[in-house]
């Protein structure tokens, strides 16, 4: 029964999408973060996962673009386990180009992202501190639309954001590539 309704509402959503001439894509991402390894070692390397949006009037030459990644890794060292944590939600723009007769779309995006970090190390006791900011993203990557919604792909990115824990700044941004899937409308 939930799933049956679940499926009503999102095709009632992208028939009223369609309806009223806005085109857009929901893709999910799995990744990496690559962080400053002078202020994150070891755990400047961490798996990352989000979901990617835009959407815009089929007339408009640019979409609205707001995106949500989280990373995180851990490690142990000298007996002392630690784990970082980042996220971010960013917004702005994606110029995505369309050719006609072809399902590949290469793209580039960028804007201003809310960056947090987390750090929390435990070894008879946890401490933890974590602290956001506002920063830069750029992105760009192509994907290929199989069938008329399917989306698979590639995304590039790069984001920059200070922040202080444990009263050190650090650069909580970083590199991410990854893998895209979803659905285009």
């Amino acid at each position: 029964m939930k799933k049956n309704i679940l499926a009503l509402v999102l095709t009632l959503f992208v028939i009223n999408v369609n309806a009223s001439g806005y085109t857009g894509n929901v893709n999910f991402f799995l990744g990496q973060k690559s962080l400053e390894s002078d202020d994150w070692s070891p755990l400047d390397e961490q798996g990352e996962f989000g979901v990617l949006v835009d959407f815009k009037q089929s007339h408009w030459p640019i979409s609205i673009a707001i995106d949500f990644l989280v990373s995180a890794d851990e490690a142990t060292e000298f007996g002392v386990d630690f784990r970082g944590v980042t996220s971010e939600l960013s917004g702005g723009v994606r110029k995505i180009w369309e050719f006609s007769g072809s399902s590949v779309r290469p793209y580039i995006g960028g804007g201003l992202a809310l960056i947090n970090a987390d750090l929390e190390a435990s070894d008879f006791t946890t401490v933890s501190d974590d602290d956001s900011s506002i920063g830069l993203w750029l992105n760009g990557g192509i994907y290929w639309t199989l069938g008329q919604s399917f989306n698979i792909g590639l995304d590039l990115r790069y984001s920059q954001a200070d922040v202080t824990v444990f009263g050190v700044d650090v650069e909580a941004g970083g590199t991410h590539a990854g893998l895209i899937l979803g659905y285009h409308w």
